[in-house]
């Protein structure tokens, strides 16, 4: 969790510039600079402890309520960014990878082949630079880049941020590049439809294993760079199975952006569950 895992939301900026604080059932999910967040008064602290026996256990219970709270607040920003989606029906789609998995080229090349047939854009989100977000705009779609700093996930409150300062239509399919990490963006709701998560080749069989919320959360999982299977040991049929040992739903897609490998099962995915948002009535 965030609080333990380094995460500052001070260092946050998007596209370029820092957030003003955004509200949610009067709460505040970023702090100006340098400032602590007070808790929400909804929630009650621990029961005071009267022996120094008890301190650590007490700390420890700290630590769930702070992180209870944590997801509480992004919880109700997510329902907000969720609800944003809906009345515009809209596909929101978080992309969650390791880092190095290939999935800015996947987009890439994803976004070259639907260019023309819908009305897409793409929030970027990585630690430093505003290099993927540039790779997005070669290809004429609108992409606005998060820096997190030393945050290594989005969440629901840097997601709403953007959205303020993107122009989407209704239709739109807006795809949402994770920061490169397996553990905390599974914990974090970002108000979208489904999680796509990529595996690549030259990665471990067990990832799904040894990370076995994210594979939880994900809806589809793209095994990507395919090409590489004849240089390598990497056994694909045992990392399927690990992955529906860990979720039995889960989708499944061999693929490749070099080769092409796959793309075309993809778009078809992507069509599909687009069509799905779309046959639904525009909410209020």
């Amino acid at each position: 969790m965030c609080t333990t895992c380094g995460c500052g939301s001070h260092d946050v900026l998007i596209g370029g510039k820092r957030p003003l604080r955004r509200h949610a059932h009067g709460t505040i999910a970023y702090r100006p600079h340098g400032q602590s967040i007070a808790p929400p008064e909804t929630h009650a602290a621990p029961a005071t402890v009267r022996t120094h026996h008890h301190t650590r256990d007490a700390a420890e219970l700290r630590t769930i309520q702070v992180e209870r709270d944590l997801l509480a607040r992004n919880d109700a920003l997510a329902a907000g960014n969720r609800a944003f989606f809906a009345a515009r029906r809209m596909l929101a789609l978080n992309l969650v990878s390791s880092p190095g998995s290939g999935k800015t080229t996947l987009l890439v090349r994803a976004l070259s082949a639907l260019k023309g047939r819908m009305p897409m854009a793409v929030i970027e989100g990585d630690q430093q630079t505003d290099n993927d977000a540039e790779r997005i705009r070669a290809t004429g779609v609108q992409a606005i880049q998060i820096n997190t700093g030393k945050g290594c996930h989005l969440d629901a409150n840097m997601v709403g941020h953007a959205l303020e300062r993107l122009a989407l239509p209704e239709g739109a399919l807006l795809f949402i590049e994770n920061v490169g990490n397996l553990v905390c963006p599974a914990a974090f709701d970002l108000g979208e439809a489904a999680k796509v998560v990529i595996l690549s080749v030259t990665e471990g069989e067990d990832k799904p294993l040894k990370y076995p919320d994210m594979f939880r959360a994900a809806r589809l999982m793209l095994l990507n760079k395919c090409d590489l299977l004849p240089h390598l040991s990497f056994d694909a049929e045992l990392a399927e199975s690990h992955a529906r040992r860990v979720n039995p739903d889960i989708e499944i897609i061999r693929i490749s952006a070099t080769s092409g490998k796959g793309m075309d099962e993809w778009l078809a995915w992507l069509a599909h569950a687009r069509q799905e948002v779309l046959s639904q009535p525009s909410a209020t």
